[in-house]
């Protein structure tokens, strides 16, 4: 039995879709389907309901599935143990919030690389609903996001979650403590509208039964860094992402009696059984991350 189509199925029915399954394993929609059919014919029975536009499995396929899986463990298990001393390739498609990018996950790449010299990535950032999305559709296999993934096939695990700061111009900010109503005549800025900062801080301000002149909403790390630094306003960020910022110049950290809720970070990933590399590269990024 020729794995790769088995392999071909396997992701049809977890993706729910010969689309996404062919984007994934980087093959044509008609290669795709080619290998499906490929893999009736030597089973002499139909995998999938092809009567309508609704993605089905048959009760067959449905059976088929489970040795699917079984078969791809199989497989990896045995390159695993025959593999010898040859260095693991290990090929990731890995997406992040801005938050993660700016804070831990440069260096953590870096010391991926250091246990697996054959890493090959691909790197995504955006936001959390975009990057849930993709590894919902089987394009992108860990995301680390502000909320879980709650997806059919996908897998969640908490990660550390990151103590938030308010960031000011250090000419125009000069207090040692700062309490929440010292913001209402200020301009605030934090993630995207919708976003966990972004309503944390609103129900924070609420609470304080305080008014400040706008609450911006900017996706960018890097663009709240620099109008923070021309004066527009306080950001509320990371703390980790602000300590690594590579020009402080002219920026403060705000102390504040109000602690700003952290923000949460789940790893979301799915699971592949002819490779183990997702649990190896999420078991370091959760040990990474801790640690950092």
């Amino acid at each position: 039995m020729n794995l790769r189509f088995v392999e071909a199925f396997y992701w049809v029915a977890t993706l729910q879709s010969v689309s996404r399954a062919a984007e994934k394993l980087f093959i044509t929609q008609s290669a795709m389907s080619a290998r499906i059919a490929a893999l009736e014919d030597e089973l002499g029975t139909v995998l999938l309901d092809r009567r309508d536009k609704q993605f089905r499995l048959t009760f067959a396929g449905q059976r088929f599935l489970k040795h699917a899986a079984r078969l791809l463990e199989l497989q990896r298990d045995i390159k695993l143990e025959m593999g010898g001393d040859a260095p693991l390739e290990v090929q990731m498609r890995i997406g992040a919030i801005e938050s993660v990018l700016h804070s831990w996950l440069i260096p953590w790449v870096e010391h991926l690389r250091a246990e697996y010299p054959a890493l090959e990535l691909e790197l995504s950032v955006e936001t959390t609903p975009v990057l849930i999305e993709l590894v919902r559709r089987g394009a992108l296999d860990i995301v680390f996001t502000a909320s879980p993934a709650n997806a059919e096939g996908v897998r969640t695990k908490t990660m550390p979650a990151m103590e938030m700061a308010f960031l000011g111009n250090a000419r125009t900010h000069r207090k040692r403590m700062y309490h929440m109503a010292d913001f209402a005549d200020m301009e605030l800025m934090t993630f995207q509208r919708g976003s966990h900062p972004h309503l944390a801080l609103v129900d924070q301000l609420k609470a304080a039964n305080v008014q400040p002149r706008k609450v911006h909403a900017i996706s960018s790390i890097s663009a709240m860094v620099q109008l923070v630094q021309s004066g527009f306003g306080v950001a509320t960020l990371p703390l980790a992402a602000a300590r690594r910022l590579p020009d402080m110049a002219g920026l403060k950290i705000l102390r504040c009696d109000a602690q700003l809720p952290p923000l949460p970070i789940h790893a979301n990933y799915r699971v592949d059984p002819s490779s183990g590399h997702a649990d190896l590269v999420l078991k370091s990024a959760l040990s990474f991350a801790a640690d950092f």
